[in-house]
């Protein structure tokens, strides 16, 4: 569709609502508020469309449709490149669309209905359905240099004022949660966002970090990896709706197979 053809569609649409959906300035576009009540409506009756199409091809005995998944890194990384590939072979008329951002973002747009799952640490909702999936190990990472590199196990309790990087989780951060649980404080000298800039800053000796153990898919030289004495996790499971999709019930299928899979060898 052109632009021009958008934009008249858009016209119309203002006209038969009766007000504007977007604000129009030289910045460009931006949703009214009343932009964003419809679309919010408009994003129901698309994924009712989308869930009667699926559900008719199940009835056939076909398994087709789209399914938006809500990724954090480690999952996209570590997980997804199997599980796509399970799918693809199980049923391939079903097209997986990912999305990947932190724990505020995923939980948002479930809430928004962008997607119809997210990979979560957790989820108190009437809307949604979660599904616990595994523990994921909470580890201390530290260089050469720290006083834990030569140890197997370290207590928390000796984090107390120790120089730290910390990983941002925007939601629930479950390293701050885990040293708020012991009532630690570590002399946090930087918050980053990517866990390889949090690396980077541990192997030249600026301090030490605790990171989920699926995050470190890569571990520089002269690092090392200490587990935690409190044996602290992060727990990883998957949202979606009560009612879910044919393709999402399938994906969950599959997901839990995979994981039964990868973690028994």
């Amino acid at each position: 569709m052109t632009q021009s053809a958008v934009s008249h569609a858009v016209s119309s649409l203002e006209r038969e609502f009766g007000f504007a959906l977007f604000h129009r300035n030289r910045a460009g576009l931006t949703l009214t508020s009343e932009g964003e009540a419809i679309l919010r409506k408009m994003r129901l009756v698309l994924e009712a469309e989308e869930l009667v199409q699926q559900e008719a091809t199940n009835l056939l005995g076909m398994t087709t449709g789209t399914l938006r998944i809500g990724v954090i890194s480690s999952i996209s990384s570590s997980w997804m490149p199997g599980l796509i590939q399970m799918m693809d072979q199980h049923y391939p008329g079903i097209t997986i669309v990912l999305r990947e951002g932190d724990y505020y973002e995923i939980e948002r747009w479930l809430t928004n209905g962008e997607i119809d799952a997210g990979f979560l640490n957790a989820m108190d909702s009437e809307q949604f359905h979660y599904i616990t999936l595994r523990k994921d190990p909470l580890l201390c990472v530290v260089s050469k240099e720290s006083r834990f590199y030569a140890r197997t196990k370290v207590d928390i309790h000796e984090l107390q004022d120790e120089p730290f990087v910390l990983i941002s989780y925007r939601g629930d951060n479950d390293v701050l949660r885990l040293l708020d649980k012991y009532e630690v404080k570590p002399n946090i000298r930087f918050v980053l966002s990517e866990e390889m800039g949090v690396l980077s800053m541990i192997v030249h000796h600026i301090g030490i970090t605790i990171l989920p153990q699926m995050s470190i898919t890569y571990l520089p030289d002269g690092l090392k990896v200490v587990p935690l004495m409190q044996g602290s996790y992060r727990m990883i499971g998957i949202a979606l709706r009560k009612n879910p999709s044919p393709a999402a019930t399938k994906f969950v299928s599959i997901l839990r197979d995979w994981i039964d899979e990868q973690y028994r060898k």
